[in-house]
């Protein structure tokens, strides 16, 4: 089943003569509960394609479809709400609030939006990514690897449709680099949850279920 359809995607910056496409014509599908490493060096256009994906910014022009919905034709609130019930990201530098603990923070999404906390669902996430016995530490309690860990938990505890991933094993040394990669494939065996990990790395993007490169803001190949 279909859960992302991008069509004819641009991202321009600049006008005139100093205008640019960063994301030029860009079309592609995901299936639910697909592995999706999108590949590209520094400048490609890569991030910038995942901040429209997920809805930190909006196309010059084209359109986003997640699970049916085209995003990028909501309104600000509409949208806000729709990225904090259906779409997860996790980043390379956490993001984590520091003076929250590492199950508030996981929580802090579900609290925002009024929801009843699903402890069944917490237990399992927290003791699937390895963390149950950090729930109550501060992020600056916690290695870069077990921050990253939570910084997942935040970004799947509400079973969103999406999963983002920007570089996440971009700031962790090689052993925390290949325990969060296991972390993203369970993750996406275990709840079936559609990931798509933007990466520079082509050894992580081989992890991946299929790999979508990106040149000059358009898709080279696919593999």
């Amino acid at each position: 089943m279909e859960i992302l359809r991008t069509e004819n995607l641009v991202k321009t910056y600049g006008k005139d003569e100093n205008a640019f496409n960063a994301v030029d014509g860009i079309s592609m599908t995901v299936e639910k509960g697909e592995f999706v490493a999108i590949v590209g060096a520094s400048g490609s256009g890569k991030s910038t394609l995942m901040h429209i994906i997920g809805g930190v910014d909006r196309p010059t022009s084209g359109s986003v479809f997640i699970d049916g919905n085209e995003i990028n034709k909501m309104n600000n609130d509409k949208l806000a709400i729709f990225r904090r019930r259906q779409i997860g990201i996790v980043y390379q530098f956490y993001n984590l609030i520091p003076i929250l603990t590492a199950e508030e923070n996981v929580t802090l999404p579900m609290d925002l939006d009024g929801q009843s906390i699903d402890q069944e669902r917490l237990n399992d996430v927290f003791g699937s990514l390895g963390i149950e016995d950090k729930r109550k530490s501060l992020p600056n309690e916690l290695s870069g690897g077990q921050q990253q860990r939570v910084s997942i938990a935040r970004a799947i505890i509400n079973n969103p449709a999406l999963l983002l991933a920007d570089e996440p094993t971009g700031n962790l040394d090689s052993k925390a680099a290949n325990d969060i990669m296991d972390i993203l494939k369970l993750t996406n065996k275990k709840y079936d949850q559609t990931i798509i990990m933007i990466t520079h790395d082509p050894e992580l993007a081989r992890q991946a279920d299929r790999i979508i490169r990106i040149q000059d803001g358009r898709i080279t190949e696919e593999v």
